[in-house]
Parts: structure tokens; C-alpha cells; sequence
């Protein structure tokens, strides 16, 4: 027993148990780690903040320690007090963050909103009556009031937004232009200008587009590419690394203003660096905000305001002044007003007339050697510069494509261009809205069909584009080095080739279509109030059965992929362009590079140098200085001009037949799917095209599938789409009918039950609480449509799933994780309807069945009128879920109060706690201590 005791120690401090510090052995743990004292436990607990055991997962125990004399049941003056205390305590907290939320919320953005309407009404009464504008509440309607001050407080919340997104870009842009160089025109000498020309063997102008001069690799590419590759974005030698290098070389020739300006501003970026991290060390979101409890975040409010007021006033007061001016003194202004978004054009041309002016005080400044001031009119004009190309590239460029897109699609919806002027009058805004919405659309798949060429062509074919992959490309960084006219260049070959990509695949198809299948065009867009099936049904089943189907299978890429590639590979051999498209044969660049790698070991091996290798790696380093990044060389045929206009046209048919059958054959496909199932109805085509589309997709699937399985034989065919049916999977199977049938039928009775009793349940207990209520007067009659309430069912049973499995842990989570867990090939029928169908629909039964027998079976027989029960049986589901409701906040109400009441005993008449033994726990102390928790 000695012996016993003696190996009884603590698992922290490794010391005996004794009278004052007994051993426990509070979870499972066993051996030398079962054992721990109270103090050390309690000081471990502290230390990684959690209330189990990190090994075991058991949570541990204490039990309380009243003083003896604590009352069984607590004086009510005790309870009285402690229930003040907590509500003064809660109303100190309310007020704290009303004041918060009035703040934040409430003066921050009317400020805003007042300051910008007294700046852009343009008299000078409103300039002197601002400090009482700002706090005017007066309106003579009290409905009027509140929605003045509403659409104020949000006005002024999208102002304080804008302003901060400028804020932050201001000092992003500041980090762009430091850390990646300045443009040479601004940071070169104008005392010596043989240096700012650069070296002897540059180009003239090679500062401003050097990369338009350089020579592209050898084999190179074709001379009129060689003219145009100028605006390839996958050039290494940019001309920003290259206003870099010029900018070194003046400091190093001793340009001693450009040296002083370069150490200013590195001098400046070290102390705001230092000051944010400084900041950084005692401000926190809460402390900012005021959540904290302090009162600090006053004085941020007040900086708030003013920064916000300071932004107004410089980027947009001073901005539309200028431009209201010059559109008034040009005689612009019917042109501008006719517009609809006279402020906006207003603005960008007051932008763009004051980077004309700062542009000129620049030059100006130079000549006068203002070095200071030539220096901060640069930075002035580089903000501007980039503030309206990205003006130019995400907005205008969007939206050039979307109107485009539209004017090249009527004919396909039967509309008219007067239709688009009408919608544009009616809601000017919203059109312009979706137009963008649709030209940035188009432009996305484009750009991420170009990364998919890429992945097929060769390194170097589209030298002409963007490679958006290649980690050495910076958009500001060209918006900030390259000048304006190869911006403008850019921008004007961008908009003629995405037009003339919508003229082929849009434009000409339309025209095709309707000469060839008259009947077939326009696209029924409209809808029928009258039609049988409902359009919210049909959008609910598109939105979550068609739509995630397609989206979330990567087999589509691959197929887009492939189809690239054979089209690559029938062109290269037609046209004799295999080589320029996909570069030489894979095998010989494999074993060419294997032979190579084993060449060089072995002449590292033997320390023996190879001349020829080493010289004609440093001529190819050097070629590849101005060619694409990767550039690989390839066989050029004879006349390879016109075989490149061959393989252009090539692909204008090619692109020209797929619009064709994207355009027609799910639409087909869909629609004739659909009359089986609506008849002569018309269907919005949106729901055809994607019901075609999708079963145009599971053929392809299902061609391609039997495709790969050919190879392998009829038995593993056979033996794939017994898995595929969900059949057992071992070849017994095949001859056991009975247990495929079983099989089968568990699968079916399961969809059965989850995907349509459970949500058609659903979705009519929904109706019957929320949507009938509201909708039917009580003088009417609800009507109710299984289908649409199976299909709504579908999406409520989808969020209430989601939202399950990111809650808490219980047992509904549990069994729907267990659920998707097994999958469908091993699907439990047993545990599915014990656990989960069984459960949710006698819940929805019984939510469907009481309150109708209450109404129907119930309430006539208590005498009462015809009216009385109309008004029950139409608002007896409502009130049971508010009945729920109120009950639920009971309960809550009476947990929050034991928890007071314990909270009371425990400050008044608790003198310390007591560590649970795992044993006692077990037995009678579990139900005493299961809620208590480890407290110091």
C-alpha cells in the first residue's frame, strides 16, 4: 500500500499528495498522468484557457463550498439587489452602445451628407447655414422627418464609403509608386540630360517604350508581329524595370536633386511606417470603435468627419466645379443634362481637364528647376492619371462591351433600339447598372478562356495578350510608367477586338438563325401570370439542382480543354502550323531536356566546362530579355503569312459553328423536353436553355464515361454501372437480382422521403405560416400548389441544413453528418428513417395536424360563428408559431434567471470549490456538478 502511495504523484509539479494538497484524478486518464492537485490544475486551466482535458477530452468538475451559513432558499431582498445590479449594469451598457451606434451611425454619415449637399448646391447661404444644416431636424411632416433623415443617414453612409475606399487607395497607390520606382520623366535631371537619354546603345525613347524596339528571340516571329509586339504585357523587359535602371544610373552619375528626393521619400516611408506600428500597438477595432467601453472613440469620430470633409472638398467639390465651368463655357451643358449622369461626366471631365493642368505646371516647373514642386505635380498628375484609367478599365470598357452585347442581341428577343431608350429614360441607373454587370461578365470568361489557350499554344503565340498568370505583371504599375497614348492604343484595340468576338459568335448567328429557321428566333423572355407552372418553382430548381450541378463538376474545363486541343492539332496539320501552335513533339522535348540534364551532370561530374552549351545559354538569356516570358522557338513554313490568314479564318468558322449549336441546340433541346410536360405552353427561356443544357451535359458525361471505360472490356462495363445503379460491388451481384432490386429500392424509398415528403411538408407548413397570412385577405380563399411549395420546401430545407451543420453539435447534426458521411453507394435505410425521416416528419406532421384539428375539429364545436372560425382556421398557424415563439423566450428568460440566482448565491455565500473525482462524477455527484465550470 506504501509502495502504491509513494507512485501516486502529480502530473504537473510531480510531487505527493499530502493533507493540505490531496491528490484527485478528475478525468480518464490512467498511469502516471491520473493524478493532479486542485492548485495545479487550476493554474494549468488559467494558463490554456480550456475547462477538459487535452489528452482525454473528459471536462472536468468542481464541486461549490457555501459558508454554513447560507440560507436554503435565498432572502428575496438579496435576489432584489442582485437583479438591480444586473439591470443597472444593462442599461449602463445600452446607453454606452446606443451612444456607439448613434455615432457611428448616425452622425458620421448625416454630417457627411449634409457637407456634401451644401457643397454641390453652389450658393453661398448654404456655406454660412452649414453648422445649423448639419443639425436640422426640422421637417413639417413627422413621416417626412424619418424618411429624410433615413435616406440622409444612407446617402451619407455610401459618401463616408467612398471616401475611406479613396483614402485607402491614396495610400496603396503611395506604396505602389515607393516601392516600385517612380516614371523616369519624373525622377530625371534636368540639369543633365545626356544621362536621363540613358546609355549610348539605347534606343532614342527607350524610357517610354523601350520594349517597342527591342528584337523578339530567334526564330523570331513574323515582322509585322515583331512591329506590334510593343504591347505584349509578357515582355521581361519592362518599361518600368527599365525606368528603374535609368533611374540608378542618374544617381549614380550624381544627380543630386533626384538623390535628395529619393531619400525624402525614403525618409518619409521609414516614419509613417514606425508610426503605424506604433499605433498599431495600442489602437484595436474595439478601442476604435468604442466598444471597449471607452469614451476614446469620440476624438475618432471627430477625425472621422474631418478626414471625410477634407476628401469631399479636394476630390470632389474642387473636380466638378472645374468641370461644370468648362462644360458651361464650352456650351456642353444640354448634351451633359441629356445624359442622366450629369455629376458623374461632370466630374471625370474636370479630372481630366486638371490633368491637363497639372501636367502643364509640371512642365512649367521643370523649366524654372522648382524641383520640390516639379516633384509634387507629378505625384498630383500620377494620382489623377491612374484614378481615371481605372475609371476607364473597369467602368467604361465593361460597359462598352455590355451595350454591344445588347445592340448585337435585339433581334435574338425581338426588341428594338427604341425599347432600349425607353428603358434607359425610365430607369437610367438600372440600365447602366446591368449593362456593366453583363460587360464584365463577358469580359471574365474571356480572359479565362485566354488562360485556357495558354495552356494548350505554345509559349509565345498570344504575344499579343495579357498573360494575367505571369507573376511579374502589374497593372498599376503600367498605369503608373507607360504614357497615355499606349493606354488609348490599348484601350481602342481592346474594344475593336471584343466587338468583333460579339459581331461573329452573336451578331451573324442571330443572322443565320433567322434566315435558316425562321420560326425558331426570338427568345420567349416574358412572363405569364396564367401559365401552369410557376416561374418561382422553375427559378428555385434552376438556382439549386441545374445550376450547381453544372458549376461545381471541373469535367466541363477538361471537356473545353480537350476540344481546344483537337481543334489545335487538326489546324496545326491542316495548315502545316503544328509547330508554331503546340512547338515541336512532346517526346523529342522530353528526351532532348532528359539528354540534356544528363550532359550537364555529367560534365559537372567531371569539372570539365562546356563552352558551346554555356555560350548559347547566355545568348538565349539574352534573346529572351525581349522576348515573351517562356518563349519557345518553332518551325516557320513557307509562306507562312498567308497560312496564318488561313488558320485565322479557320477559327472565325470554327467560333462561328459553336455559337450555332450553343445557341440553338439546348434551347431545342429543352423545349421539346418541356411540351411533354406544360404542352403548348410558352416557358421563359432561360429555364429551357438550362434544362437542355443540362441534359446536353449528362450525355456528354455519359459518351464520355463509356468512352474511357471501352478499353477495359464489356465485364468491368458492366461491373461500373452496377456501381453506378448502386448495386453491390462484388460479382455476386450480378447474379443476386433480389438483393440488386433491394438495393435499388432502399435508394428510391430514401429520395423519396428526403427529397420529396420532407420538403413538400415543408413547404406547405411555410405557406400556411407565413405566406397565406399575408398574402390572402380573409374574405379569399389561399389556393395551393403542391409544386410550388415542394419547390420552395427544397430551398428551406437546404438552409435549414447548412444552417445545421454550422451550428452546435446535436443530434440532428449528428445524424446529418453520419447521413452524408456513408454516401449514397453506402446508404443506411435503417438509420435514415430511424434517425431523421422519422423524427422530422411526425414534427411537420404534427405542426401540419393539431392546429387543423383545433380549427376544424375543435373550435365549431364550442358554438361559435361562421366568422370567428373563418378567422381561426386562417390564423391559428401564426398564432402557434408565435405561441412557439413566447415560449421559447420563457425558457430562455427563466435560464437566464437560475443563472442570476446562481450568479448571486455564488458572489454572496461561496467560499471556494472542490475538484470532482472521475468516480464520483460517475456515480450520484454528476447531476450536482454537470453545470458548474472551472472559476478561480
Amino acid at each position: 500500500m506504501d509502495t502504491a502511495e509513494e507512485a501516486d504523484i502529480c502530473r504537473v509539479c510531480r510531487s505527493e499528495g499530502t493533507q493540505d494538497k490531496p491528490l484527485y484524478h478528475p478525468c480518464v486518464c490512467t498511469g502516471s498522468i491520473k493524478f493532479i492537485h486542485q492548485e495545479c490544475l487550476v493554474q494549468w486551466l488559467k494558463h490554456s484557457r480550456k475547462e477538459y482535458c487535452e489528452l482525454c477530452k473528459h471536462r472536468f468538475a468542481f464541486t461549490p463550498i457555501y459558508s454554513p451559513d447560507m440560507p436554503s432558499r435565498l432572502p428575496v431582498q438579496d435576489i432584489f439587489a442582485g437583479l438591480v445590479t444586473s439591470i443597472g449594469t444593462a442599461i449602463r451598457y445600452w446607453f454606452h452602445y446606443t451612444l456607439v451606434a448613434f455615432a457611428w451611425l448616425g452622425v458620421v454619415p448625416l454630417t457627411a451628407c449634409r457637407i456634401y449637399k451644401c457643397l454641390f448646391t453652389g450658393s453661398v447661404s448654404s456655406l454660412l447655414t452649414l453648422p445649423l444644416d448639419m443639425l436640422s431636424t426640422y421637417v413639417p411632416d413627422r413621416t417626412a422627418l424619418r424618411e429624410n433623415l433615413l435616406a440622409d443617414c444612407l446617402q451619407g453612409c455610401f459618401v463616408v464609403t467612398c471616401t475611406l475606399c479613396a483614402f485607402i487607395s491614396l495610400v496603396w497607390l503611395r506604396e505602389q509608386i515607393v516601392h516600385g520606382g517612380a516614371p523616369l520623366w519624373l525622377e530625371q535631371n534636368q540639369q543633365q540630360p545626356a544621362n536621363a537619354a540613358g546609355p549610348p546603345n539605347e534606343a532614342p525613347g527607350q524610357g517610354n517604350g523601350g520594349a517597342e524596339n527591342q528584337p523578339m528571340p530567334a526564330p523570331a516571329e513574323p515582322p509585322a508581329e515583331n512591329a506590334a509586339a510593343a504591347e505584349a504585357p509578357d515582355l521581361p523587359a519592362d518599361p518600368a524595370e527599365e525606368m528603374e535602371l535609368d533611374n540608378e544610373d542618374e544617381d549614380d552619375g550624381g544627380a543630386e536633386d533626384v538623390a535628395d528626393a529619393n531619400n525624402g521619400a525614403q525618409d518619409d516611408m521609414n516614419w509613417n511606417a514606425l508610426e503605424w506600428d506604433r499605433a498599431a500597438e495600442e489602437l484595436t477595432w474595439e478601442r476604435m470603435l468604442g466598444l471597449d467601453g471607452s469614451l476614446v472613440f469620440l476624438e475618432h469620430v471627430f477625425w472621422v468627419v474631418s478626414l471625410n470633409t477634407l476628401f469631399i472638398l479636394v476630390f470632389a467639390f474642387c473636380p466638378y466645379h472645374i468641370g461644370h465651368f468648362s462644360v458651361v463655357g464650352l456650351g456642353f451643358e444640354e448634351y451633359v443634362r441629356a445624359s442622366h449622369f450629369e455629376g458623374l461626366i461632370t466630374t471625370i471631365v474636370g479630372y481630366v481637364l486638371l490633368a491637363i493642368t497639372l501636367i502643364v505646371c509640371h512642365g512649367l516647373a521643370a523649366l524654372v528647376r522648382f524641383q520640390r514642386s516639379r516633384r509634387l505635380l507629378g505625384v498630383c498628375y500620377i494620382v489623377v492619371k491612374v484614378s481615371l484609367l481605372v475609371v476607364v478599365e473597369i467602368g467604361v470598357f465593361p460597359l462598352i462591351c455590355g451595350w454591344w452585347l445588347d445592340i448585337c442581341s435585339l433581334e435574338m428577343f425581338d426588341a428594338s433600339l427604341k425599347d432600349r431608350e425607353l428603358s434607359f429614360e425610365s430607369a437610367p441607373g438600372t440600365t447602366m447598372f446591368l449593362h456593366w454587370l453583363v460587360g464584365m461578365v463577358y469580359v471574365f470568361y474571356f480572359a479565362s478562356f485566354i488562360l485556357l489557350l495558354r495552356e494548350v499554344l505554345r509559349p509565345g503565340v498570344l504575344w499579343f495578350l495579357r498573360n494575367l498568370n505571369d507573376p511579374d505583371f502589374n497593372p498599376v504599375q503600367e498605369m503608373i510608367h507607360l504614357p497615355i497614348y499606349r493606354h488609348l492604343r490599348r484601350f481602342i484595340l481592346s474594344v475593336v477586338v471584343f466587338g468583333s468576338i460579339v459581331l461573329l459568335m452573336l451578331w451573324l448567328p442571330i443572322r443565320i438563325i433567322k434566315h435558316i429557321f425562321p420560326s425558331f428566333l426570338p427568345y420567349n423572355v416574358m412572363l405569364y401570370s396564367d401559365a401552369p407552372v410557376s416561374e418561382l418553382s422553375l427559378e428555385l430548381l434552376l438556382l439549386q439542382v441545374v445550376l450547381p450541378a453544372l458549376l461545381e463538376q471541373g469535367h466541363t474545363r477538361q471537356w473545353l480543354k480537350g476540344l481546344v486541343r483537337a481543334w489545335t492539332v487538326t489546324a496545326g496539320y491542316l495548315l502545316d502550323l503544328h509547330s508554331y501552335l503546340l512547338g515541336d513533339q512532346e517526346d523529342n522535348e522530353n528526351n532532348a531536356n532528359q539528354q540534356a540534364n544528363n550532359n550537364n551532370q555529367q560534365a559537372r561530374n567531371n569539372a570539365i566546362p562546356v563552352v558551346g552549351e554555356g555560350l548559347h545559354a547566355a545568348h538565349q538569356a539574352i534573346l529572351q530579355q525581349g522576348g515573351p516570358v517562356g518563349f519557345q522557338p518553332y518551325h516557320r513554313p513557307m509562306k507562312f503569312p498567308l497560312r496564318i490568314v488561313l488558320l485565322i479564318l479557320f477559327m472565325c468558322v470554327t467560333l462561328l459553328l459553336a455559337s450555332l449549336v450553343c445557341l440553338t441546340l439546348p434551347v431545342f433541346t429543352g423545349r421539346w423536353l418541356m411540351s411533354f410536360w406544360t404542352g403548348s405552353a410558352k416557358i421563359h427561356e432561360l429555364y429551357t436553355a438550362a434544362c437542355g443544357l443540362y441534359v446536353c451535359w449528362l450525355s456528354i458525361r455519359a459518351i464520355t464515361v463509356l468512352l474511357a471505360w471501352m478499353p477495359q472490356g464489356r465485364r468491368v462495363i458492366l461491373l461500373k454501372i452496377q456501381e453506378w445503379t448502386l448495386m453491390l460491388q462484388d460479382s455476386s451481384c450480378l447474379k443476386n437480382g433480389v438483393t440488386c432490386i433491394a438495393q435499388i429500392m432502399k435508394t428510391l424509398i430514401v429520395a423519396v422521403l428526403l427529397a420529396g415528403v420532407i420538403p413538400l411538408l415543408l413547404g406547405l407548413l411555410f405557406e400556411l405560416v407565413i405566406v397565406a397570412p399575408l398574402r390572402v385577405p380573409l374574405d379569399q380563399t389561399p389556393l395551393f400548389y403542391p409544386w410550388q411549395d415542394w419547390a420552395l420546401g427544397v430551398l428551406h430545407a437546404k438552409i435549414i441544413a447548412a444552417i445545421t451543420l454550422m451550428g452546435p453539435q446535436w443530434w440532428l447534426k449528428t445524424v446529418i453528418e453520419q447521413v452524408y458521411a456513408n454516401g449514397i453507394r453506402n446508404i443506411d435505410l435503417h438509420f435514415i428513417i430511424r434517425k431523421l425521416a422519422a423524427p422530422v416528419i411526425a414534427v411537420l406532421l404534427l405542426s401540419l395536424c393539431i392546429p387543423y384539428v383545433i380549427a376544424v375539429g375543435i373550435v365549431p364545436l364550442l358554438g361559435v360563428t361562421m366568422e370567428m372560425q373563418n378567422l381561426v382556421q386562417r390564423r391559428i398557424y401564426p398564432f402557434l408559431l408565435m405561441v412557439v415563439f413566447l415560449m421559447g423566450i420563457l425558457s430562455f428568460q427563466i435560464r437566464q434567471f437560475k443563472r442570476l440566482y446562481e450568479h448571486i448565491k455564488n458572489d454572496k455565500y461561496l467560499v471556494g470549490q472542490r475538484l470532482v473525482n472521475y468516480e464520483r462524477k460517475a456515480g450520484k455527484a454528476s447531476a450536482s456538478t454537470h453545470s458548474s465550470s472551472v472559476q478561480e
